[in-house]
């Protein structure tokens, strides 16, 4: 692996909550922590001299060529964010503006980017989104998209989870901006690399698309707990009562219809029978580095490859990426790492699955509570983060909390991810602190703004959301390990099971795809 980034190449992404602009309109006064203000000097001052070339004498209202690879499903709500319908003043997708854009006065406003390329396997997204996009090249190969890298300032890879890293990794090396959508990579070592690689090019815009992280809640939670009011947080758990993967039939019938069926019956194996390809579609490219495998209606479109070990991870790595960002951002887990730098990783990591109490070689379980540990780091203590789906529900839990949110649990008190303070009768004369967090002028702004050289970092930028992503995935590895495990996160193993290397890197890639990533 590459060797871990200096600290001068990172002092950019240390604040918890990355500053963003705040409109010249503005008359009150944003107050700022000593660390979002170094993160702000840092990442606006000599922007231009470093940059990559696309700004060297660029007007910074220029704007980005994009190629988009994938263009369909999450693709294509990135070309809604990223695009205005020409002559129409609105989005794309026919809205003013998008979800990771917030009420003024933070708003930014909306992209309006070039379309260059459009990839994708499926002929029918490709076709429907060059309609809109006439004047982009169009490919199925995501590989053959960066045989022409002049085409192209920036890239949003929108495919499925075992291709992530290979559009984001050639982006990155060949000084692309990057917009990936989460989770940042398929497994612990690709996104290891990913975060490295990026590292090497602090100039290079990147975020990963977990939208929420750049909503004003986030701030104001954290604007919450700055007060103190429920004391130090010790424990944190966060639920998402999606139900997709393997379960019993009548859990299945009552939480996973249509994608967790075929032909009536509930999917809790590989089926046998060989499928025609549709005619639109490229299976051996959409199959990629994976095992090659018959083509089967199980597998796709998005709801059906995410229950498939070798092509995704199931509901932990896919709302884990939303949801546990919550306590991510809001808490300061950062510890040092002895070389300069610093590292968020849990110390233990257990996961169980009432449902599925033994690990099925080839579907991720529906239901799944994964128990990380954190060590103290600075003022917080020792945290344990509790990650609930499907039927899994945190202690106390009651309808009212909502199917999916967090609650922090302090000496004084808890706290709900809607803001809402317990018990209440106990906070009913709390007042709630003003705003004095920045807040984000949107999720796809912050990354074209940091893009032109016009804002600091992106808020789940890769060095934040790498470390994040990892710990996301540790909870799929204990769980498919069978053991709580003990994480050496400068050496990337689980230092009580060598059964569980398998699942931190993918033992082997296939003909055509193992020469590509270089660490």
């Amino acid at each position: 692996m590459p060797a871990e980034p200096n600290a001068s190449a990172c002092v950019s992404f240390l604040p918890i909550i990355y500053p963003m602009k705040t409109p010249k309109t503005s008359t009150s006064p944003q107050t700022l922590t000593r660390r979002e203000f170094v993160g702000r000097t840092f990442a606006t001052a000599g922007v231009i001299a470093g940059a990559p070339a696309f700004l060297r004498g660029q007007n910074l209202n220029s704007k980005l060529n994009i190629a988009f690879i994938a263009c369909g499903g999450r693709g294509n709500t990135s070309l809604n964010e990223l695009t205005i319908v020409p002559g129409s003043g609105t989005a794309a997708g026919g809205k003013k503006g998008g979800k990771g854009a917030v009420p003024e006065p933070a708003a930014g406003p909306h992209p309006d980017e070039n379309v260059t390329v459009l990839c994708d396997i499926n002929q029918v997204a490709i076709d429907s989104a060059a309609q809109r996009y006439p004047r982009a090249k169009t490919f199925t190969d995501l590989r053959r998209v960066f045989d022409r890298p002049n085409d192209f300032d920036a890239v949003v890879v929108s495919t499925a989870e075992h291709t992530h890293v290979f559009a984001t990794w050639l982006a990155l090396t060949q000084g692309k901006h990057v917009y990936c959508e989460k989770p940042l990579a398929y497994n612990i070592w690709e996104t290891r690399l990913i975060r490295e690689t990026a590292a090497k090019f602090p100039k290079l815009s990147t975020q990963m698309g977990n939208q929420g992280h750049a909503s004003p809640m986030r701030r104001t939670i954290k604007e919450i707990l700055n007060t103190g009011v429920i004391g130090p947080v010790r424990e944190v758990h966060v639920w998402a009562d999606r139900a997709w993967g393997l379960q019993d039939a009548a859990s299945a019938e009552k939480f996973d219809k249509p994608h967790g069926f075929y032909n009536g019956l509930p999917i809790v194996d590989r089926f046998k029978e060989e499928m025609p390809i549709p005619a639109n579609m490229n299976w051996d490219l959409w199959t990629g580095p994976a095992p090659a495998r018959p083509f089967h209606a199980t597998y796709f479109p998005g709801p059906r490859w995410y229950r498939w070990w070798e092509f995704g991870n199931g509901t932990m790595s896919d709302l884990g990426s939303h949801d546990n960002d919550v306590p991510f951002t809001v808490l300061d887990l950062w510890r040092p790492d002895g070389k300069g730098g610093r590292v968020l990783a849990p110390a233990t990591i257990e996961a169980v699955s009432p449902n599925v109490p033994v690990p099925h070689p080839e579907l991720a379980p529906a239901t799944l509570m994964a128990t990380f540990q954190f060590p103290a780091a600075g003022a917080q203590p020792a945290l344990k983060l509790v990650w609930h789906q499907g039927d899994s529900k945190p202690p106390g839990w009651i309808p009212a909390w909502g199917k999916r949110s967090c609650v922090f649990m302090g000496d004084k008190g808890m706290l709900l991810g809607d803001g809402k303070l317990l018990p209440e009768e106990r906070f009913k004369d709390f007042i709630a602190p003003p705003p004095t967090l920045p807040r984000s002028p949107g999720h796809w702004v912050e990354w074209v703004n940091y893009a032109k050289g016009n804002g600091p970092v992106p808020g789940s930028n890769f060095q934040y959301s790498g470390w994040t992503t990892e710990a996301n995935h540790l909870g799929n590895v204990a769980y498919r390990t069978g053991k709580k495990i003990e994480w050496d996160y400068a050496n990337l193993r689980a230092t009580n099971a060598p059964a569980a290397a398998p699942f931190i890197k993918r033992p082997a890639y296939r003909k055509g795809w193992e020469g590509i990533l270089k660490a």
